[in-house]
This record gives C-alpha cells, sequence and structure tokens, in this order.
C-alpha cells in the first residue's frame, strides 16, 4: 500500500529524474538518491521512487524550492582561476566557482571538476544528463593541459608515459607528455600534457612520479572545447550548433529516449 503524502505512480510523459537532469538540478544519478531522501516533490506529493513520468506542467519541488522548466540544453566554457573549489558550497567557507559565475548566470552544474588551484577550461551545463555523458570514462574525452614544473625534465621518461604507468598501485592509462620551453633560470619548464582518463589529481601524481614538482596546471582544453582566449573569471556559451555538431550522438540519443 502507499503511504500518505508520497507518489509513485506513472503515467505518460519524461522521466522525472531526466527531467530534473535537463533542468540542470544535477545528475540523474544524484537526482535518484534525492529521490530516496524524499527531498523531492511533484504536484505536492513527495515522490520515493523514479519509475515517474512527468509532464512538465506539474509543479515540482526540490528541498521546498519550486523547480523551473528545463531551457534548452546549453553547455559553457568557463575559465576557472586557481583558489576555486567546483562545488556549490564548501563547508569551509572557501571561495566557489559557482559563486564567482558572471552575475545573471543560470543554475547551471560542472562537468567533472578542477582542483582548487587547477586553472583553465571548466565546462558548465544547463543539463545534467549532458553532464553525464561527458564525465562518462567509457567516452575517453581529451584532456590537454600546459603544465609547469619545477625540477629536471627527462624527456625520456616524458615518452615512456605513452605506455602508461603504475603509482602506488594505481594504473594509469597511456598519457602523452611533451616539453613545451625551458624558462631563464633553468630550473623551471612549460610541459604539453594529454590524457583521456582523468582519474583524481592525475596529472600532479605522475609529475611527482618523475620527480617533478608542479606550480601551474592549466587546462586548455576539453574533447572537442578550447579555453581559446577567454579571459580569467569569464564564460562563453558553445553555439547551438557548434554543440549539435559536436555532440550530436548524445542529442540522438536523448531524442528517441
Amino acid at each position: 500500500m502507499t503511504k500518505k503524502n508520497e507518489k509513485t505512480s506513472s503515467f505518460a510523459g519524461e522521466r522525472v529524474a531526466k527531467y530534473l537532469a535537463r533542468a540542470g538540478v544535477a545528475s540523474r544519478r544524484e537526482i535518484e538518491r534525492m529521490i530516496e531522501a524524499g527531498r523531492i516533490s511533484v504536484d505536492g506529493v513527495i515522490i520515493r521512487s523514479p519509475a515517474l513520468n512527468i509532464s512538465g506542467h506539474e509543479p515540482i519541488y526540490v528541498d521546498g524550492k519550486k523547480i523551473a522548466r528545463p531551457e534548452d540544453t546549453r553547455l559553457w566554457c568557463y575559465h576557472k582561476k586557481a583558489g576555486l573549489l567546483t562545488t556549490h558550497k564548501d563547508p569551509k567557507g572557501r571561495p566557489t566557482v559557482f559563486e564567482n559565475l558572471p552575475s545573471g548566470f543560470p543554475r547551471v552544474v560542472s562537468v567533472g571538476r578542477l582542483d582548487y588551484n587547477t586553472e583553465g577550461l571548466l565546462l558548465l551545463t544547463n543539463d545534467g544528463s549532458l553532464a553525464r555523458h561527458l564525465e562518462l570514462p567509457a567516452h575517453a574525452w581529451l584532456r590537454r593541459y600546459r603544465v609547469r614544473v619545477h625540477g629536471a625534465v627527462d624527456e625520456k621518461k616524458l615518452k615512456a608515459l605513452e605506455k602508461g604507468v603504475t603509482i602506488d598501485g594505481v594504473m594509469y592509462e597511456p598519457i602523452k607528455a611533451a616539453l613545451e620551453k625551458t624558462q631563464s633560470e633553468g630550473a623551471n619548464h612549460w610541459l604539453s600534457v594529454s590524457i583521456r582518463e582523468g582519474k583524481n589529481r592525475e596529472v600532479r601524481k605522475i609529475m611527482a612520479h618523475l620527480g617533478l614538482e608542479v606550480t601551474r596546471l592549466i587546462r586548455v582544453s576539453f574533447g572537442p572545447f578550447h579555453l581559446g582566449k577567454l579571459p580569467r573569471g569569464m564564460a562563453e556559451e558553445v553555439p547551438q550548433r557548434a554543440l549539435r555538431e559536436a555532440l550530436g550522438g548524445f542529442f540522438k540519443k536523448e531524442s528517441a529516449s
């Protein structure tokens, strides 16, 4: 028997988790956890199962806040500066990316994260489903970085990374790393590094394994999306035509589901 003030039935329309992901609330997986916790209500009734279809006309609340109907899927390139956390709220009160977005910016989620002291390209979207699509390891999007390191660079060791490397029992897939230039003082160098996995602090750990200290880390591209000359702290929307050309498979799958 269904408990009072709980909604579990379904009807023609769109799955509630997909709808809320498109509205930029969170990824579908995170929304399912929110549903299990009783944090979401539809048409005045708390829902306990993601097996619910909605028409989009029902009032939907998350943690007591009404959610606006989702817009078309949008994606932005954001130039993150060092000293920001990629989170919506930090218990320690440290500054976050979302507190420092340009004025009037819509509600968005990030595609993955950049470390506190890592700079450069961070993708933002109003569609949690797109964020999840871009984050999936199976898609193996190429991520390119410029890395300033301190120490003695051995180009043979950089070349050897193309075979992959194991550090503290963790296997890292092939990485391309090359010396770009050496600064005048001799012990500081700029490297270009390309990875596909994106494990936690991967570039920093690999450089440390080579005896190099990372003093600056800048992501310059993620798949087909590039930082270019975007100023720090600014965001630029990817035009719809370019977005659909780059991610046609995602849009085809979404329209069919």
